[in-house]
């Protein structure tokens, strides 16, 4: 899953559950934290979501402060065009309408000091856009970092534009 080329020192893998996994691995002198994972939809059971985010929250606990943490995940849901007052998280240039799993996002994000990195800086539709059906376009799926780690994500995101 990572180019060895990449990589100059140990690779760790740890399976939170059967939809959460994390990476970790040393470039340079940076210790990277990469989780990966997959939400359950809207109308999964909310006991099955509460330990999904249970479980997201105890993986990003366990990553110390002093390493880089970068999550991708598809959440099924949506944190909309604004911030809305979660400035610290949302810069503003999202996709779609805000719904009740975007506000939990948005929460999450608020909590751990992190930066929804997609909303850092205005797209064209088509990079924004992870879900389509039919008429329906809106994103699902969010990248997010710590804040303080956000001038590592901004050359990339520019290259997007």
């Amino acid at each position: 899953m990572v180019d060895k080329g990449l990589v100059d020192g140990e690779v760790g893998v740890r399976c939170k559950s059967d939809r959460i996994i994390t990476i970790k691995v040393v470039v340079g002198l940076k210790i990277l934290n990469m989780v990966s994972g997959y939400a359950l939809q809207i109308g999964a059971a909310e006991h099955i979501k509460k330990q999904f985010r249970q479980d997201l929250d105890m993986v990003i606990q366990d990553v110390p402060q002093c390493e880089k943490l970068f999550i991708g995940i598809d959440f099924n849901s949506h944190v909309g065009v604004e911030a809305d007052g979660h400035d610290t998280a949302h810069r503003g240039f999202g996709c779609g309408e805000r719904n009740n799993g975007g506000v939990s996002i948005l929460e999450f994000a608020v909590a751990y000091g992190m930066l929804v990195i997609t909303s850092i800086l205005k797209k064209k539709e088509n990079h924004l856009v992870t879900f389509k059906s039919g008429f329906i376009k809106t994103k699902i799926d969010y990248f997010m970092t710590k804040a303080n780690n956000r001038r590592l994500c901004v050359r990339r995101c520019q290259l997007n534009i």
